[in-house]
């Protein structure tokens, strides 16, 4: 089942946020810090009102003025529409069917390996590992000060988690195996 509209990643977390209850983008920023969702999705807070109109133009939410306790102030609240209902499944059939890529800047960086010194190679994996013990380390505040989970919340952080986990290993086997290597020229590999 193909996502008919194009949705982007940032478009469909924010889509689901609002699909969850009326929404303003002030209020999606509180959600996405408090779920601790920039762990895993690419939206910034500057971003939000451009996605939300972008959303709107696309005809899957709707904004509205809406007034705001005190100093007579309104703020535009957004609320999903039907098409935004079926664009929202059709992402998510989506998003759980079809694998996606490595994160491109670290294949970058290993598809160019043989320019860089094998010694600052090392160093650099190690700094890269130490990365990943601090996006745990942060991951795991996260997860403790949310308490209680659903299953598909729970799910999420254990998906998380095995992912860091294969990727620390990864890079500890390919370090390993680099640290082993007597001077080869790499770039003949």
């Amino acid at each position: 089942m193909g996502n008919q509209i194009g949705l982007t990643p940032a478009e469909l977390a924010l889509l689901s946020l609002v699909a969850e209850q009326d929404r303003y983008g002030y209020e999606i920023e509180g959600v996405i810090e408090a779920r601790g969702m920039r762990n895993w999705t690419e939206v910034g807070f500057s971003s939000i009102y451009y996605l939300l109109r972008k959303l709107e133009r696309k005809g899957l939410v709707r904004g509205e003025e809406k007034p705001h306790r005190g100093a007579g102030k309104t703020r535009v609240v957004y609320s999903i529409l039907p098409e935004g209902s079926r664009a929202l499944r059709s992402g998510v059939h989506e998003a759980l069917a079809n694998p996606q890529p490595a994160p491109p800047v670290f294949l970058l960086g290993l598809a160019n390996l043989p320019l860089l010194e094998r010694d600052q190679v090392l160093e650099d994996l190690d700094r890269y590992l130490t990365g990943l013990d601090l996006r745990e380390q942060s991951w795991l505040e996260d997860r403790r000060q949310l308490g209680e989970l659903p299953y598909f919340v729970q799910g999420m952080f254990e998906y998380s988690q095995a992912l860091l986990d294969a990727e620390r290993e990864w890079v500890r086997t390919f370090r390993a195996r680099l640290e082993e290597e007597n001077g080869e020229d790499r770039s003949q590999a």
